[in-house]
């Protein structure tokens, strides 16, 4: 357990939140109080179940938190239960923070383009503004201006920096030093939000570290990546716990679908959790294996080095290579709308066999 986690170090992260949700009680579901009986008649559900419902158990409404899912993510993010928020996937996560901190029309967040698109989205359609301080490319690595960040948070009234760690498309890892320089810098204007979606491919330390001495850190994490449980929809938000009960009041009833979060449990079991480390093993090995072939392959310009478990790729000529790829079946996602990433495509990692078909595919002669 991280031992910071009782640090009183810093401002509390409430005095970011909005002024008109610091006392809001949101809604209280029926299964909010936790009570205990063996006749359920207090949610307006159905006593009899439907004929397809095989153990009779759907008509009965979810925990909103699990409370075994809650320690069992703790567990693995080396956290306190109480600074767990489980949603519908990071993106819930994303959506709760700028809803939750951010006044429509009068505050901000800061993105670094290019990076995963859900933080702008969610931000406009909230009515809040998004400043983008682009990554810097140099000597074939993507950076973070921390420096440029910090004062833009500053001087344009954001509320919520969003930070890709490693990087969705770029693979380029943050490093943790920074980011908390970046939160002493921000402490009592901005909530500095790190998404971890690939940090497991990286074998890097986690940034939920830095929560204890920075209580304007907040980390997301998923089950959808490295956990290959990306229809469950899993999510988690970790931050400062008084944070967390905020996010709680703001989310929506019953997010956890309780087919969903049975399957995350046993997922985070023991011969589920060794063959997860047996198969990122697989997939680090495979992705410098594929990075360094594709990178003498013909038409290739650049393969970016990577910690995630996908590779981004520039060429030549990206809509040929593009039209290749899916002419024999593969499918990969094409970066080209994004900025400075026009002649750009990103590869995700695939079994051994697959990889090897990308290979061959893409380094023969069009």
């Amino acid at each position: 357990m991280n031992a910071a986690l009782d640090a009183d170090t810093s401002a509390s992260p409430l005095a970011l939140v909005r002024d008109d949700l610091r006392d809001f009680g949101g809604y209280r579901s029926a299964r909010s109080d936790k009570l205990q009986g063996e006749v359920w008649l207090n949610a307006n559900e159905s006593p009899w179940p439907n004929l397809a419902d095989r153990d009779g158990s759907l008509r009965r409404y979810p925990d909103p938190q699990p409370q075994a899912l809650r320690e069992a993510l703790a567990a693995l993010y080396d956290c306190a239960p109480a600074q767990v928020l489980v949603g519908r996937g990071s993106d819930e996560g994303i959506d709760l923070l700028v809803r939750a901190l951010c006044r429509p029309g009068g505050d901000a967040i800061v993105v670094n383009t290019p990076t995963f698109g859900m933080y702008a989205v969610s931000a406009r359609l909230h009515g809040t503004r998004v400043i983008d301080v682009p990554l810097r490319e140099a000597d074939g690595e993507w950076r973070c201006d921390f420096d440029a960040i910090a004062d833009a948070a500053r001087t344009q009234a954001a509320r919520i920096v969003f930070l890709c760690s490693p990087g969705n498309p770029t693979g380029a890892l943050l490093p943790v030093g920074e980011i908390a320089a970046l939160a002493a810098r921000l402490e009592g204007r901005a909530l500095v939000v790190v998404d971890e979606a690939y940090v497991e491919f990286a074998d890097a330390p986690s940034a939920t570290r830095l929560i204890g001495a920075h209580r304007n850190v907040a980390v997301l994490r998923t089950l959808s990546k490295a956990h290959a449980l990306a229809s469950a929809r899993i999510g988690t938000v970790i931050a400062d716990a008084a944070l967390i009960e905020v996010l709680r009041r703001c989310q929506a009833p019953y997010p956890l679908p309780s087919a969903c979060a049975d399957e995350a449990l046993r997922a985070l079991g023991r011969d589920a959790a060794l063959q997860t480390r047996t198969r990122i093993a697989t997939v680090r090995a495979e992705r410098d294996a594929l990075a360094a072939r594709l990178a003498t392959a013909p038409g290739v310009r650049r393969v970016y080095a990577s910690r995630a478990n996908f590779v981004l790729v520039r060429f030549d000529d990206a809509q040929s290579a593009f039209d290749r790829l899916l002419a024999a079946g593969v499918v990969v996602r094409d970066m080209r709308a994004a900025p400075g990433l026009g002649d750009a495509l990103r590869i995700s990692l695939g079994t051994p066999e697959q990889n090897a078909a990308v290979l061959s595919i893409l380094e023969a002669r069009a």
